[in-house]
């Protein structure tokens, strides 16, 4: 079992770590800026898995921290998957008390359904209530827009 610690708060996360992930390994946020990320981080509650004072996984909250949560941008490094890191981080965040008394937490996978389904997340139970406005490229488009200037 790897001797993992984990770390909340901006301030303990490698940010240049997750901005790398983020913008060339993730199917959900390639390319992003790292303006974006940090400006993301900033307004999150961050989870950092790490080994030897090296960050190998991450998660963030984005919350009220009363009745609602998404979970988003979860990650382990390659080299780690499959050894229950992404199950620590989720689990301590599970484990807060202002987690438990949540009405609604969410979040979007690709792949990771089963994952997710062992921490009691499931499809939608009323998919016709929830809407959306779906602009996955919108930082690309930012960052354009900032070059033409």
């Amino acid at each position: 079992m790897l001797d993992v610690i984990i770390k909340t708060g901006k301030e303990n996360m490698d940010v240049k770590m997750v901005h790398r992930f983020l913008s060339e390994d993730s199917y959900w946020a390639k390319g992003i800026s790292y303006t974006l990320v940090d400006d993301s981080l900033a307004n999150s509650y961050c989870v950092g898995a790490f080994i030897d004072g090296q960050q190998i996984g991450f998660g963030r909250v984005i919350t009220d921290y009363s009745t609602f949560a998404w979970f988003a941008d979860f990650l382990v490094l390659p080299a780690y998957q499959g050894q229950g890191v992404a199950k620590r981080i989720l689990s301590h965040i599970l484990e807060q008390s202002w987690s438990k008394r949540l009405r609604r937490k969410m979040l979007s996978t690709l792949d990771a359904h089963e994952l997710y389904h062992q921490f009691q997340f499931k499809a939608l139970g009323y998919p016709s209530r929830i809407l959306e406005i779906y602009n996955p490229d919108v930082h690309l488009q930012l960052q354009q827009d900032r070059v033409a200037l």
